[in-house]
């Protein structure tokens, strides 16, 4: 990945924030995070998951799954078949594959 390349959150066929990558350590990207019209409804999930990910892996999975469910991540080269994304505030880092994870 290069420093600049920008990734698009797609919820349909609607891009509701912008990732352009300013740092990567294999194998997870990160950079600053652009919200658009449309991502305001999925904040408060992207929230409550930082919030659970480390002490509370259950439930975390649970609220998760309502984001891999709803949105789409893609590339420059189109969408990625699997990832995990993590957004906060203006900062937004990820891992992708793909081919969907085990």
């Amino acid at each position: 990945m290069r420093e600049g390349e920008v990734w698009a959150l797609h919820h349909g066929d609607r891009i509701i924030g912008r990732i352009t990558i300013d740092n990567a350590d294999f194998p997870w990207l990160e950079g600053e995070f652009e919200p658009l019209q449309g991502f305001e409804a999925f904040k408060p999930l992207f929230d409550r998951s930082l919030e659970l990910v480390e002490d509370h892996p259950e439930t975390w999975e649970t609220v998760y799954t309502e984001i891999e469910t709803q949105l789409d991540l893609h590339s420059e080269d189109g969408p990625a078949a699997e990832f995990l994304l993590h957004i906060d505030n203006d900062r937004a880092w990820f891992r992708w594959s793909d081919t969907p994870f085990d």
